[in-house]
């Protein structure tokens, strides 16, 4: 399992790599305004609302620890923003992700990509990504709510930050590697299967996308790193353990 993270920290690295590449550049560059748009958004909503919810997540009993529960409680508010920001936005993008996906698999498998038909090739995958995002939404809603129930109980949401850290992680990764699985006609229930079976990888993975989501101005390049971080995931592991 340690090492199975460890390794799922090095497909963060290695995403950052590849949409640097000559060839994969262009297609980044849509997802990468939709996240610039978004997270500054997010990042003024969350400043503006820390102290309002600070209030109100902190019992009334516990006031006189505020000096060692205020850092946990900010980095919990600043993750949920941008978190449930980085959700819209992968929704916004989801076709054009799913077309980084598609080239950068094909830079790690060496093979040859069909010319880009442009965006008249959009629609097709609109519909075929979209109705995967409902499933996925489906799913990560009834987990959400119970880490929220969980963060509202007294006493018991001291542990929240660290749900939160798991639930994140595991929906980041589920959220990345949906991009190349949905390119090969995979479902999300076969995602699931998948990722399981590399529980490791994928918690190492998306708990560092976690971590740069919830950094101002590194959260822009979260998204299309964690595409083709995913990419290179379902290429090297989830792949060859369907």
């Amino acid at each position: 399992m340690i090492t199975g993270l460890f390794k799922g920290f090095g497909y963060v690295l290695r995403g950052l790599s590849l949409i640097t590449q000559k060839g994969i550049r262009p297609f980044v560059v849509v997802p990468l305004l939709i996240n610039i748009v978004l997270f500054s958004g997010g990042i003024w909503l969350a400043k503006s609302q820390l102290d309002y919810w600070m209030t109100r997540l902190l019992p009334s009993w516990l006031t006189w620890l505020e000096w060692l529960l205020w850092p946990i409680f900010a980095v919990l508010i600043f993750f949920v923003v941008f978190y449930v920001f980085s959700i819209v936005a992968n929704i916004l993008a989801a076709p054009f992700n799913s077309v980084l996906a598609e080239r950068v698999e094909a830079r790690l498998n060496g093979l040859p990509v069909p010319e880009f038909e442009g965006y008249k090739s959009l629609p097709a995958l609109i519909v075929r990504t979209f109705r995967s995002e409902l499933g996925k939404l489906w799913y990560m809603g009834k987990w959400f709510v119970l880490v929220l129930i969980l963060t509202v109980i007294p006493g018991i949401n001291i542990i929240s930050p660290v749900a939160w850290t798991l639930f994140g992680a595991w929906m980041l990764a589920i959220e990345y590697a949906d991009y190349p699985m949905g390119n090969h006609n995979l479902f999300f229930k076969d995602e699931l299967v998948a990722l399981k079976k590399n529980r490791g990888e994928a918690l190492g993975f998306g708990w560092l996308l976690s971590l740069m989501t919830a950094i101002p101005v590194v959260n822009f390049f979260a998204m299309p790193v964690g595409v083709a971080g995913g990419t290179a995931l379902w290429v090297d592991k989830l792949s060859q353990n369907r």
